[in-house]
């Protein structure tokens, strides 16, 4: 008998070649990092050219995931302030 394969949920940041970071949560990595190099989707991605991926964080729970892109996110608006 074949076990339920468990779902995967990541936490990425790509960045651009001048140091522009995107923050953000997918089910499937690699699909959505190809798609940040062809330019698709977000005018934020295809604007700044933020198609290499720097960093990436597996996770079980889709809330989990959405939480630690919240606590990135929000680490890097405290420390500009």
């Amino acid at each position: 008998m074949m076990m339920p394969r468990k779902c995967r949920y990541f936490v990425y940041i790509t960045a651009s070649k001048s140091r522009v970071l995107y923050v953000g949560v997918t089910g499937g990595l690699m699909s959505r990092v190809l798609r940040h190099k062809r330019g698709e989707r977000g005018s934020f991605t295809q604007k700044y050219k933020v198609s290499r991926l720097v960093w990436f964080q597996t996770f079980e729970s889709v809330g989990y995931a959405i939480a630690r892109e919240t606590e990135i996110k929000g680490g890097a608006r405290r420390k500009l302030l």
